[in-house]
Parts: C-alpha cells; structure tokens; sequence
C-alpha cells in the first residue's frame, strides 16, 4: 500500500509491484466500470467522482470507484473535499504493455457496432 494510505485522509492503492493481471482484468468487466475507464482515458485531467454522470446510485458509484482504485486501474486523491481521479497507464504499461491499449480499442469497437 503506499505511504498516503498510512495518513488520515489517504486512500489505499496497491503498489506496482503488487498489481495483479485477474485484478485489473476484472475490473472494466463491469460496464459502469469500463465506462470509466474510457472517460479517465479521453480526460488530459484527473476529473473528481462527481464529475461522472452515471446511471446508477452514488453509493453504486463509490463502489465502482474503489474497485478500480484497489484493482490499480485507477488513482485516487483528495484535493479538498474532492476526490480526484487518474488512470495509472505507466503502472498497467509498464506491468502488461499494451493492455490498457487493447482494451480502449475493443471498447470503443463495441460501442460503435449497432445495437441489437
């Protein structure tokens, strides 16, 4: 966990070392999830959790949140009240290069084809 976690207002992250490929694959199997992620990823900023509007509960959406910051997909900071959120694409590339490419790629391919 990093040092920010020890403090009061921290949250926990995983370190590099200990992202787990099943983890960060379960992650976006979610559709709240990857739809995230591919915000996240379209963002040149960290955006906080209200700046996501999604069609489920806020609770539901704490939920999303922690499962991608405990995965290591994401990081997460407070700045104020504000919980402010980025991908961590150096950690997932330098750990499984590519993947997080992949996986925007095949999102956006999905979500282009009609619906049925």
């Amino acid at each position: 966990m990093t040092p920010a976690a020890a403090s009061g207002r921290g949250l926990p992250h995983p370190a590099r070392e200990e992202i787990r490929l099943e983890s960060v694959l379960h992650a976006p199997s979610d559709p709240m999830r990857l739809r995230i992620v591919r915000e996240l990823a379209a963002e040149s900023s960290e955006p906080a959790c209200s700046d996501f509007v999604l069609p489920v509960t806020r609770s539901t959406t704490t939920h999303h949140f922690r499962v991608l910051r405990e995965s290591g997909v994401v990081r997460q900071v407070y700045r104020g009240t504000a919980k402010m959120n980025g991908l961590r694409a150096d950690d997932l590339d330098a750990l499984f290069p590519g993947l997080l490419d992949r996986v925007l790629e095949a999102a956006a391919r999905q979500a282009a084809r009609p619906e049925r």
